[in-house]
């Protein structure tokens, strides 16, 4: 697997990206993501490539996007996590965890911390980022969908 900043190569993928209602009841779609991430400089649309297969995608936010979850500076916002759902159960997700830490310190090299804010309610989604490393050091906030936990990994 490989992580992959968002070009305009990777369109045809985005487009077939399939996700299921109860997913995007946490999550939002990557066409709609990767529009807010041209809109805005510290948004970073991020893709999982299998092979030549887009398994998983999310978003980095620096900056104001991380404001809200954490008072470091150096911390970056991994937001709108999402495993196609004709890929889910194979460790597509788990893989693109992992290798986030190194992909995160060659391309953001000033950042220290990735934070996550993940839904109560979303107790696989809580499951594997704790497995890769994510800590729940207590911060909870409100989100339009429910209570947040807020989890971090140090880098």
């Amino acid at each position: 697997m490989q992580l992959y900043l968002y070009d305009d190569r990777f369109k045809n993928a985005i487009e077939y990206y399939e996700l299921t209602e109860e997913q995007l009841r946490y999550t939002g779609h990557p066409i709609e993501c990767i529009k807010l991430s041209n809109e805005d400089s510290e948004r970073y649309s991020i893709l999982a490539m299998e092979e030549d297969k887009l398994v998983t995608f999310f978003v980095l936010h620096k900056n104001e996007g991380v404001k809200p979850y954490s008072n470091n500076n150096n911390s970056i916002l991994l937001r709108a996590f999402s495993t196609d759902a004709r890929y889910q159960g194979k460790g597509y997700a788990k893989k693109a965890l992992i290798l986030l830490p190194e992909f995160v310190k060659e391309n953001f090299s000033e950042t220290n911390e990735i934070v996550l804010a993940v839904n109560l309610k979303n107790e696989a989604a809580q499951g594997l980022y704790k497995k890769c490393g994510y800590v729940d050091e207590g911060v909870r906030k409100m989100g339009k969908k429910g209570e947040l936990i807020i989890m971090s990994f140090h880098l």
